[in-house]
């Protein structure tokens, strides 16, 4: 009897021992549940973390996209209301510029058409033409025209234009202007019309 009691105690020993072990490796198995737990947390609010990040980024450059098109929009109505502008001003200027020509010529015309009446009187009539003359070379003095200087000068390919060549009468006119066959003109300083000139070689 005392010896099963005995054992008896003894079994209940080892029943507490490996009950305390037990007890020992549970908290362990928790802990490591724990870690896991929370890197998974960790790595899901990261990811998620990301794509917020990446969404804000697209709704930014959706943004600046928008605002980039807008200014080019607005930059080519602009460029368009000044070409329709600059054309319609170039278009007025033409007009006005022809306008305020004829205009000025007309006084000119007057006085033909009194020249013409006096053409029985050949005195009278020189007179009257030069008189035309003169209020025309006026007139578009006013405007930019100015003739060009050609006989007894050099011959310059920039300005005269040689019709026909005429042997020179000593070596000093070799290569200059002995006669104008048509007279050059200058408008604004840039030439309108090449003088026709005869040169001697």
């Amino acid at each position: 009897m005392s010896k099963d009691k005995k054992e008896l105690e003894e079994e209940q020993v080892d029943t507490e021992n490996q009950t305390t072990g037990t007890t020992d490796e549970t908290p362990v198995e928790e802990s490591e549940q724990k870690k896991d737990g929370k890197k998974h947390r960790d790595k899901h609010d990261k990811h998620a973390s990301k794509h917020d990040e990446q969404t804000e980024k697209l709704q930014e450059l959706g943004e600046k996209l928008a605002e980039t098109n807008d200014k080019y929009v607005r930059l080519y109505s602009e460029y368009e209301n000044y070409r329709k502008r600059t054309n319609s001003e170039k278009a007025e200027l033409i007009i006005n510029g022809s306008k305020d020509t004829i205009k000025a010529i007309l006084p000119v015309v007057d006085d033909m058409e009194r020249a013409l009446q006096a053409m029985s009187d050949e005195e009278s009539a020189k007179e009257g033409v030069q008189l035309i003359y003169n209020k025309l070379m006026n007139i578009l003095g006013q405007k930019g025209l100015k003739s060009i200087e050609a006989k007894g000068e050099k011959f310059d390919e920039n300005l005269h234009e040689a019709v026909t060549q005429f042997p020179a009468a000593d070596e000093s006119m070799k290569g200059k202007v002995v006669d104008v066959v048509e007279k050059g003109y200058y408008l604004n300083d840039k030439v309108l019309r090449y003088a026709k000139v005869v040169v001697a070689v």
